[in-house]
């Protein structure tokens, strides 16, 4: 029997990615593809369920029926991938997927609709004419069912090559989308080495309720829950786009995390994550919200209903603060810990910011600055930071300050973390949390521990230079032996002046 290794799920998802080139943008592409891989997914998982309670019940196709409405997904007929490559030559195909999606949401409210009672694919249209006229439009959604129907892609858990091919293989698609997504990848995709890096700065016990109020497609919010090493945690995340949030909510159960909460909202003006009236807190808190966001709702923060907002609202040009604030806010007190991806003007920005920042270090929430290097984020070139916060820090008042942003290894398009770098960042962050690292220089050009009142002199400006010195000393230049070697350039240059006056006589003579 073949066993569905990644590499096929991503020979046939590429070929499938052809369907569409050159009629709707590259950012959309997933939201089509990825969607029928998610139908094809939970068709293939309810045939080997089938197939198995009609054995374990001798046939009894009633007896399989009523052990089936106990699994983890009702496919209705209409709705298995089996039903609409039956029916690709449909004039109204694009309307049976759209159907087939629709009955998958209404058999399984709880887990694919949002908490106003609509479903998660209300934003993906399959019948929609960005895809082109009824004839284009029809070749193409017929063209992708046949590529679907590979024989090599069989998804039933009985025929995966390995526990988690599926979830592997769709984060590694969403990574892939994202390269050809341009500046619109960083509104669903945090590169993957990031997310690992975040996730392990932060590492939750067991136990532990883990929240991405930015959660994009919930790679970070993955990575997350894996690092706790059980599945003793519980994930909640929020995403503002709703093709987006889709992609989320596909994601968790594609890696088997059927009970994460995902909603759909702006963390901001609408958060949806509440206990009652109150907003729900969280052991850890991690996010790469969107950088220096325009617009992003001062209206709201200044007349905030759950107090974020008490140390100041940034200008309405920039929102990163908004966000952090939120994060430090649904973070448990004594306890919690939040891990979020900054540009760098959030370590040295004045006014409303230096404001906020400053009463943020004073309440000694601060743990650590991480410069990571440029050109790793899609979209965007210029270099980012880690900012780690943590409310149970304790007596220690000192800020670490690691500088990776020339620890990288240059790719084709962006630049890539390297394994051995993420486990010294996370290695020295974990001996500084245990009060192993003394104030002062830890290691030359990359990493310092600074004290409160050391940051309180630089008046809370978080600048990591300021603190970890990379200047590299020019070499002394040894003017006599440049003089000499001048000389010798020059005595060189007059013989082959020489020989080309030479040259040009001689030719001369001939003509």
């Amino acid at each position: 029997m073949h066993k569905t290794t990644k590499e096929d799920v991503f020979n046939v998802v590429w070929k499938a990615c052809d369907t569409f080139r050159g009629v709707i943008d590259p950012s959309q592409y997933k939201d089509y593809v990825l969607t029928m891989l998610f139908i094809k997914y939970v068709g293939d998982v309810w045939l080997d369920r089938w197939q198995a309670y009609l054995e374990r019940y001798k046939g009894d196709e009633a007896r399989a029926d009523w052990a089936m409405q106990k699994e983890r997904f009702i496919v209705p007929p209409h709705a298995r991938f089996s039903y609409l490559y039956e029916h690709r030559n449909e004039p109204n195909i694009g309307e049976l997927i759209n159907q087939a999606l629709e009955a998958l949401e209404e058999a399984n409210p709880q887990k694919l609709s949002g908490e106003d009672g609509a479903g998660v694919f209300r934003n993906i249209d399959f019948n929609s004419s960005n895809l082109g006229d009824v004839k284009d439009k029809n070749t193409r959604l017929k063209n992708l069912l046949i590529d679907f129907s590979d024989k090599r892609l069989d998804l039933r858990p009985s025929a995966l090559d390995g526990q988690d091919i599926i979830g592997d293989a769709y984060e590694y698609l969403i990574g892939f989308f994202a390269s050809d997504a341009g500046k619109k990848a960083g509104e669903f995709y945090t590169p993957s080495q990031v997310s690992t890096l975040i996730a392990k700065l932060t590492k939750s016990a067991p136990g532990a309720r883990i929240c991405d109020p930015t959660c994009g497609s919930g790679s970070l919010l993955i990575k997350a829950g894996k690092e706790v090493g059980s599945d003793n945690f519980a994930l909640y995340g929020q995403e503002a786009n709703g093709s987006t949030w889709a992609l989320a909510v596909m994601n968790m159960f594609l890696h088997g995390m059927d009970n994460a909460t995902i909603r759909w909202g702006d963390t901001i003006r609408n958060p949806k994550l509440k206990e009652g009236d109150a907003l729900m807190k969280f052991d850890t808190v991690v996010a790469n919200p969107p950088f220096s966001l325009d617009k992003w709702g001062k209206e709201v923060a200044d007349n905030d209903t759950y107090n974020r907002f008490w140390r100041g609202a940034p200008s309405k040009s920039k929102g990163d603060w908004a966000f952090i604030s939120h994060m430090i806010e649904t973070a448990y007190e004594g306890r919690g810990k939040v891990g979020v991806v900054v540009p760098h003007g959030v370590l040295f920005r004045g006014s409303s910011e230096g404001v906020i920042r400053q009463k943020t270090i004073e309440e000694n929430l601060l743990e650590a600055v991480i410069g990571l290097p440029a050109n790793l984020f899609f979209g965007t070139g210029i270099p980012a930071a880690i900012l780690i916060f943590n409310k149970g820090k304790g007596d220690n008042r000192d800020v670490l300050f690691i500088d990776a942003s020339q620890r990288f290894e240059q790719g084709k398009n962006q630049n890539v973390l390297r394994e051995k770098d993420m486990e010294h960042i996370v290695s020295l962050h974990a001996q500084f949390e245990q009060g192993q690292l003394q104030p002062g220089t830890v290691e030359d050009k990359f990493a310092y521990v600074a004290t409160f009142e050391e940051v309180k002199e630089n008046e809370f400006n978080l600048n990591i230079p300021r603190y970890v010195d990379t200047f590299e000393e020019e070499p002394e230049v040894d003017l006599d032996a440049v003089a000499q070697r001048i000389e010798g350039l020059e005595r060189e240059l007059s013989q082959v002046q020489e020989q080309m006056a030479a040259y040009l006589k001689e030719l001369g003579l001939k003509h």
